[in-house]
């Protein structure tokens, strides 16, 4: 009698032990389905951790290999197209060269303006203290320009090297005429054939150790060191006059300090239609 019974019986607890508790699997089903905490933390972190490691890449890259420029002036035009008020070529300036090695003649060289140069400047920044300080932060991963005077000329002189022009002769560098294939007589509108200094005549001046004479391709509207070695002459009651001396004067106010150059430009990157390397034929050696 008691067989049927113990069957039962462990029929009925095999039964319990084979399923679930209902109240257990539903906790389980519910822990499947709803997010892990844990996970979410994981992910938040990996992605601010790769951010951060993104932005002082950038920020490294920026400061010690290359960085875009804007070219906002007329002075260089052909070789780099830019304007005043418009939106001009962006070149990709290259900081690691000079590292190894000094600016040489035909180089196209961005470089901060010396304080002579600085006269006029205008601050970029806001006067609003919170958009300044935006500004600044930006500046500081590269997303806005540096609050100081960058200018790109060509370097038509280096160190130890005097340089003059003359109508006779045209620009000079320690004697030698120069070649310059990149002056082009419809942009400046002027032909150097009939107008060789395409400006008042100058020096010699000899560029001291450690600077540049720098110029613009488009030689006659461009603010270089033609316009920065010279000072107004004055009558004798010490007013102005429209003559202006010739550089023969103290060269460093015209000059550029080697220290001073951020980089060398290497390609226009923007607009598309431009894309290339930029000419940085050396006129010293292509006569």
């Amino acid at each position: 009698m008691t067989g049927p019974t113990d069957s039962t019986d462990e029929s009925s607890e095999g039964t319990v032990d084979s399923d679930s508790d209902p109240g257990q699997a539903a906790a389980e089903t519910a822990s499947e389905e709803s997010p892990q905490p844990k996970a979410k933390h994981s992910t938040v972190r990996e992605v601010a951790i790769l951010a951060t490691i993104a932005l002082v890449l950038y920020y490294v890259t920026l400061t010690f290999i290359a960085r875009p420029y804007l070219i906002p002036s007329e002075s260089m035009e052909p070789t780099l197209h830019g304007c005043a008020g418009c939106v001009g070529d962006r070149i990709m300036v290259d900081k690691v060269t000079y590292r190894f090695s000094a600016p040489e003649p035909g180089d196209v060289v961005v470089f901060k303006g010396p304080p002579a140069w600085n006269v006029g400047y205008k601050s970029i920044r806001s006067d609003n203290t919170a958009v300044r300080w935006v500004q600044n932060a930006l500046s500081f991963i590269g997303f806005v320009p540096p609050d100081e005077n960058d200018l790109v000329k060509r370097v038509i002189a280096v160190g130890g090297q005097t340089v003059q022009c003359r109508a006779d002769t045209g620009l000079t560098v320690d004697g030698k005429a120069l070649d310059e294939p990149y002056l082009d007589p419809a942009t400046m509108m002027a032909d150097p054939g009939v107008y060789p200094c395409l400006g008042p005549e100058f020096g010699p001046v000899e560029v001291p150790p450690d600077r540049l004479w720098v110029m613009g391709d488009n030689r006659t509207h461009s603010a270089d060191s033609r316009v920065h070695c010279s000072s107004p002459r004055t009558d004798a009651a010490g007013a102005p006059v429209q003559e202006r001396v010739m550089c023969t004067g103290d060269p460093m106010v015209g000059t550029v300090p080697v220290e001073n150059v951020i980089g060398k430009a290497r390609f226009i990157a923007w607009p598309p239609s431009r894309w290339g390397g930029i000419n940085g034929v050396n006129p010293q050696t292509n006569s």
